[in-house]
């Protein structure tokens, strides 16, 4: 029971969290309420009209409209034809008010809330993302606000139309006959509570429901990413499975909520029925010996139904309300994620931007494997070439990260000209380096549009001269459509040397001080790889470099090579000088070139 009644507090602790998001549209939220409010005393107000032309008919000249001064029953009749027609206008003048002002308040802040949700996520560090499966997100931002979306469209106008029932029809029944009132409202806390009941058992209920739709979006997205793998193992039928038992597991978590949520009509129907005997009989044998106006007890039976057969909606409106406050606990939950990375300086590099690079005791770990580097100290001149070499997951990407910012060392500092990378704008330092990573991301769009992705106003010319400079511009010529080719999601279209040499062209087109190249040749050929080689001595004029590689033939023009092992530095200096040192790179620059063989030989 304990656990019930957290998940009840935390709906309504997401209702106040949303409300408190939502403080600038408290305007439109009034608004819409009120028309929600006329609308349902205008919607009730026909069936009082009822009872009074009952009176009219039986009274006549003592009916109650008589006493407003119309002496005809004729005048009568025609004075509440007049009423009708204005009550009925009414009613749908502010029933299409209430309607297109909940809508479009419904899509103004499904709108605002992805938009926040997503932008709040690019400002998050990289570890978040790694912590977290692309589908979750995505199923966060965009069915979790679609649900958010759907309540707010149809739930929030029911909850506050049965609230005006209540109160309305209770206030005229206590003012005709507060004994029949009494009998008429004895099933109501019954059906609260039923509806309470409920909301307690839905509330985890839902909150499963959401977090299955997330697992699904997942196996979907990996699935969809990884096809191309799933079909080179022949793994289609056991993926197949995967993903029906990540479906069954939805379908199961969504019955047990139905089960739950159908139980609850058939219950509170049998309480109205009960409401609706005592009004019918009671008041009956009140008008029968005279203490109850008929008219009254017109007015009495039709309004008993109007009162309680709306609360039957209850069990649809919790249902909507439950679900989307299980949607608005992970997105607003995604929104008060504390971003560890902030863009905190204020300051802007010098320019021109010389782009030296210094490292000093640099110490960083990543909490889940412990991995990261420890005390690395480095300096790289402005206009030279550092090259990074060692063995996988020894350390070199991390220093890569760090200097992006992605993540923030534990200890240490690095620095660009002398200024403190955490002193400086995120977009300062980010926009004086351009990336070139091993793992190549395209955009869904043209050759054109990924190229200038970094400079969007760059002309033709600009962007052929980057790509002569990478060795693209010529398979892009040789393409039917050119720059204008589409490359697919990913780059699917293109192959691996394609793609990376788009990247490299990419970054060049951007024009950065700095240049860090991560395994920038690892997916092209040999005559393609030289010929970026030679590029890249021109490229690299005037510019700092920092190469990542494991192909050491590519480095050994660098100004000074680091040797990193479990996050140290161990050699550093010129190709020549650490062949001659005779220690780690000297050995694997002998196995790397078949020397090592040779000698066994």
């Amino acid at each position: 029971m304990s656990s019930q009644r957290i998940n009840t507090t935390s709906s309504f602790a997401a209702l106040g969290r949303l409300l408190r998001y939502a403080r600038g549209y408290r305007r439109r939220i009034a608004s819409a309420t009120a028309c929600s409010i006329v609308n349902k005393l205008f919607d009730i107000a026909p069936e009082i009209l009822i009872g009074v032309a009952i009176d009219v008919v039986v009274n006549q000249e003592q009916s109650f409209v008589a006493g407003l001064g119309f002496t005809t029953a004729r005048e009568q009749i025609g004075v509440l034809a007049v009423l009708t027609f204005f009550i009925w206008a009414g009613e749908s003048l502010f029933e299409y008010l209430y309607q297109i002002q909940w809508r479009n308040l419904a899509q103004r802040l499904q709108s605002d809330l992805r938009q926040d949700a997503y932008e709040h996520a690019q400002r998050l560090d990289m570890r978040f993302f790694e912590d977290r499966s692309s589908g979750q997100l995505v199923a966060t931002m965009n069915d979790d606000v679609n649900q958010l979306e759907r309540f707010l469209d149809g739930g929030a106008n029911a909850m506050i139309q049965v609230l005006v029932t209540v109160v309305a029809v209770g206030a005229v029944f206590f003012i005709l006959s507060p004994t029949v009132a009494m009998l008429a409202f004895t099933p109501i806390p019954l059906i609260i509570w039923g509806a309470f009941y409920f909301q307690r058992k839905a509330g985890p209920l839902y909150a499963d429901v959401r977090e299955k739709v997330g697992d699904l979006s997942s196996r979907l997205a990996n699935n969809l990413g990884g096809i191309a793998t799933i079909k080179s193992f022949t793994a289609e039928q056991r993926e197949a499975e995967r993903l029906r038992a990540a479906s069954e597991a939805y379908v199961d978590a969504n019955r047990k909520a139905i089960r739950i949520s159908s139980a609850f009509i058939p219950v509170i129907r049998m309480a109205i029925l009960a409401g609706f005997l005592a009004t019918f009989t009671v008041g009956g044998l009140k008008a029968l010996d005279g203490s109850l106006n008929v008219g009254a007890y017109g007015v009495l039976v039709f309004l008993t139904q109007r009162l309680l057969w709306p609360l039957t909606g209850l069990a649809e409106v919790i249902d909507l309300f439950e679900r989307a406050m299980a949607s608005t606990r992970r997105i607003l939950n995604l929104l008060a994620e504390p971003m560890t990375v902030t863009d905190e300086g204020g300051q802007d590099l010098p320019t021109p931007v010389r782009g030296a690079v210094d490292v000093h005791q640099v110490r960083f770990r990543y909490p889940a494997s412990g991995a990261g580097v420890d005390g690395i100290d480095l300096s790289v001149p402005a206009g030279h070439t550092l090259a990074l070499v060692g063995a996988t997951g020894s350390g070199k990407s991390t220093l890569i990260k760090l200097l992006l910012r992605f993540y923030d060392p534990d200890s240490g500092e690095i620095r660009i000209d002398g200024q403190p990378v955490r002193s400086l704008r995120l977009a300062s330092l980010r926009g004086a380096i351009g990336l070139v990573s091993q793992d190549v991301y395209l955009f869904d769009g043209s050759i054109r549009e990924n190229l200038a992705y970094g400079r969007p106003d760059a002309s033709d010319e600009a962007i052929i001269e980057a790509a002569r400079t990478a060795e693209a511009w010529g398979f892009i010529q040789a393409l039917p459509q050119g720059l204008d080719t589409p490359v697919g999601e990913r780059g699917v279209r293109l192959s691996g040397g394609q793609r990376q040499r788009l990247s490299l062209a990419r970054a060049l087109l951007k024009d950065p001080p700095i240049l860090v190249l991560d395994e920038a040749t690892s997916a092209v050929d040999n005559e393609t790889e030289a010929a970026i080689q030679r590029s890249l001595k021109r490229i690299g004029h005037n510019r700092t470099v920092v190469m990542i590689a494991h192909r050491l033939s590519t480095i050994v023009e660098a100004d000074t090579i680091a040797v990193i092992d479990q996050g140290r530095v161990v050699e550093q200096g010129t190709h020549g000088e650490l062949l001659a040192l005779g220690g780690a790179y000297a050995a694997q620059w002998q196995v790397q070139t078949g020397q090592a063989t040779d000698a066994l030989g």
